[in-house]
């Protein structure tokens, strides 16, 4: 399980353990917080190949079937 700290979440970049469309490399380009400035409320990824963005729960990057820190 990949630990995150939801402010250090912007600009990470990841690995697609499966790449979808030949994207595999992502970076986090938006982070929305709450009121508090603690919980994340939207997150967004870019593919560094296509530049294609599409939101993300950020959660899911927490799953390292899914994703790898950093890019391999």
């Amino acid at each position: 399980m990949n630990r995150i700290n939801p402010k250090k979440l912007l600009h990470s970049k990841w690995t697609a353990v499966i790449p979808l469309r030949k994207e595999l490399h992502f970076m986090v380009t938006e982070v929305t917080f709450d009121e508090d400035g603690e919980g994340v409320l939207a997150c967004t990824l870019e593919a560094v190949l296509t530049r294609r963005t599409r939101p993300i729960d950020w959660h899911e990057l927490q799953d390292e079937t899914q994703w790898l820190h950093g890019w391999k």
